[in-house]
C-alpha cells in the first residue's frame, strides 16, 4: 500500500492499494473514531461496494447508512443536496458522526459539501472508485455542487479525514469511464511532468491498466505537491484548472449530460493550446503533441458549439477575478503558466 501524506491546514493520508476497501473500517476508525458514518453513493457505485464498506464499517465498530442518489452531473444539484441534508437530520446524525463519499467525482463533490455545511462541519472520507476522481478530485479538499449557471459555482474546502484508493475498483469501470479519467491525467502531464507525458504517449487505452497503480500514484503526487503549495488557489493550483474554462463551458452547453467531464476538459486544452499558438504564448507543434497523447486515449473529439457559442459561459467562470480571467496555458510539456488577462481580451481570443 502506497501512503501519500497530504501536508494541508488540515494533513490527511491518500492510500493507495489493491483490495483496501475491505479495510476502511478500521483505517478510518482510526482516524475519525467511534461514530455513525452516512454513505453516499449513486445507483451504479452502490450495488458493486456498498455491502462491502458497510461490513468493514460493521467490523470496526461504526454503525452506517446508505443514501442512494441517480448517477450523473445533473443529480450535483441544490435538489440532491437538500435530500442528504433531510436524510441526514432524519437519522440524527451529530457533528461527531460523519459522511463517506463512495464513488466518482460526482459523489466525492456533493458529499464533501454536505460534510462541510451540515451542523457546519462532519467528519469526511473519501473512497474515490472511478479514475477521475483517484487521480483528481478526491484530493485537494475542493467540494461543489453545480447551479444552471455554471458547473461548481457553489462550493467550500473541506479537507477528508482520510482518502482511501482500492485501485481493484477501477478494472470495474466502463471503458467510456476510464477514457474520461485519462483526460485528468493527461492534464498532469501537460502541466507538470514531462515523464509522466511521456509515459502517456508510450501506452494508449487499451495498456494503461497494466501501470494504473503507478500512474495513479504520480497524479496524487503532483497534486498533492500543488495543494501543499497554494491550498485556497490563490496561486499555483490555478495551473490544475488547466483545459477547464472551455471544458466547463463544454459541460454546460450540453447541459452536463452530452459529454462527460474528462472529455470536455481533454477538448479545452486543445482548444486553448491552439488558441495560445496563435498568439504565440507556444509553439503549434505542441498542439500536435497533445492532440497525439490524446489520440491514444480517444480523446479528440469534435463538439458542436462555436468558440463564440462557448465564449459567455466563461464569464461566469471561478478564474475571473473582477475585470480580469486567469487562463492557463502550457509553454510546453510540463511548464505551464497562469495567463491573466482583461476579460474582453480574451473574449477577442473566443470571439
Amino acid at each position: 500500500m502506497d501512503i501519500i501524506e497530504v501536508r494541508s491546514a488540515h494533513p490527511y493520508d491518500v492510500l493507495i492499494g489493491r483490495g483496501i476497501l475491505d479495510e476502511a473500517g478500521a483505517l478510518i476508525e482510526a482516524v475519525s473514531g467511534q461514530g455513525r458514518f452516512a454513505i453516499i453513493a449513486d445507483d451504479n457505485t452502490a450495488p458493486l461496494y456498498a455491502d462491502r464498506l458497510i461490513a468493514s464499517l460493521e467490523k470496526a465498530g461504526l454503525g452506517s447508512d446508505l443514501f442512494v442518489f441517480e448517477h450523473g452531473e445533473k443529480s450535483k444539484s441544490p435538489g440532491t443536496l437538500g435530500k442528504i441534508y433531510s436524510f441526514l437530520a432524519k437519522n440524527h446524525y451529530t457533528r461527531t458522526d460523519g459522511i463517506i463519499a463512495l464513488g466518482g467525482g460526482v459523489t466525492g463533490d456533493m458529499a464533501g459539501y454536505a460534510s462541510a455545511t451540515y451542523l457546519r462541519g462532519m467528519h469526511f472520507v473519501q473512497i474515490p472508485t472511478s479514475l477521475l476522481s483517484q487521480v483528481d478530485s478526491s484530493v485537494g479538499s475542493k467540494t461543489a455542487i453545480d447551479i444552471p449557471e455554471g458547473k461548481n459555482l457553489v462550493g467550500a474546502f473541506k479537507s477528508p479525514d482520510i482518502v482511501i484508493m482500492d485501485t481493484d475498483t477501477l478494472s470495474t469501470l466502463p471503458r467510456s469511464f476510464l477514457i474520461d479519467g485519462m483526460g485528468e491525467v493527461v492534464k498532469y502531464g501537460m502541466i507538470k511532468s514531462t515523464s509522466l507525458f511521456e509515459t502517456l504517449r508510450n501506452h494508449n487505452i487499451d495498456n494503461i491498466m497494466d501501470i494504473i497503480d503507478d500512474v495513479v500514484a504520480q497524479c496524487v503526487r503532483i497534486k498533492r505537491d500543488v495543494v501543499e503549495n497554494d491550498e485556497f488557489e490563490k496561486g499555483e493550483r490555478r495551473l490544475l484548472n488547466f483545459g477547464h474554462t472551455l471544458g466547463h463551458s463544454i459541460e454546460q452547453y450540453y447541459n452536463y449530460t452530452g459529454i462527460s467531464h474528462g472529455r470536455a476538459v481533454a477538448k479545452g486544452m486543445e482548444l486553448i493550446t491552439e488558441l495560445a499558438a496563435q498568439h504565440g504564448l507556444c509553439e503549434s507543434s505542441l498542439c500536435d503533441e497533445l492532440s497525439s497523447c490524446l489520440k491514444n486515449y480517444e480523446l479528440c473529439i469534435d463538439i458542436e458549439p462555436t468558440l463564440p457559442q462557448l465564449a459567455q459561459a466563461t464569464l461566469n467562470d471561478k478564474k475571473r477575478s473582477g475585470s480580469n480571467i486567469g487562463i492557463v496555458v502550457c509553454s510546453d510539456v510540463g511548464a505551464s503558466h497562469v495567463e491573466t488577462m482583461p476579460v474582453e481580451d480574451f473574449m477577442g481570443w473566443l470571439n
